[in-house]
C-alpha cells in the first residue's frame, strides 16, 4: 500500500449559496486521511459556511453511513479562516463526498490536507 500526501484547493467555493459544492470524492481503490480542512473568508463581511460528509458506504455488520455534518453555519468573519480540523483526522471510502457551503456564493477559500491510502 501507497501512501501520498496530497493537497486540494479551491479558490472560491461555492457556486451558488445553499447549494453545497462538491470537494473532492474519493476515487475508487483508495481511502483517505484528512488531515486538515480550512475555511477562508473573502468576501467584504462575514460569511457563515458549512462542510458536510456524504457517505453511503456500509461497515461490517453496522448501519449504512448517510451524511454528516462536519460543521454547520460557522461564522467567519471578514478577512478570517477556520481550522475545522483542530488536530483530528477523519477517513473516507471509496465514493465518500466532501462538500463546501456558504451564505454567499464564491466566498469561501477552501484547502484541504489528506493521505491517500491505494
Amino acid at each position: 500500500m501507497a501512501n501520498t500526501f496530497k493537497l486540494i484547493t479551491r479558490d472560491v467555493a461555492p457556486n451558488a449559496a445553499g447549494t453545497p459544492e462538491t470537494l473532492y470524492t474519493v476515487q475508487t481503490g483508495s481511502t483517505i486521511v484528512i488531515l486538515g480542512l480550512t475555511l477562508t473568508n473573502v468576501h467584504t463581511s462575514q460569511i457563515t459556511s458549512s462542510v458536510t460528509l456524504v457517505s453511503t458506504t456500509t461497515q461490517t455488520n453496522q448501519t449504512q453511513n448517510t451524511t454528516a455534518h462536519l460543521c454547520k453555519d460557522i461564522p467567519i468573519p471578514v478577512g478570517s479562516s477556520f481550522e475545522l480540523m483542530a488536530g483530528n483526522k477523519i477517513i473516507a471510502n471509496v465514493g465518500d463526498i466532501i462538500k463546501i457551503d456558504a451564505s454567499v456564493a464564491d466566498k469561501v477559500s477552501v484547502t484541504m490536507s489528506y493521505m491517500e491510502i491505494t
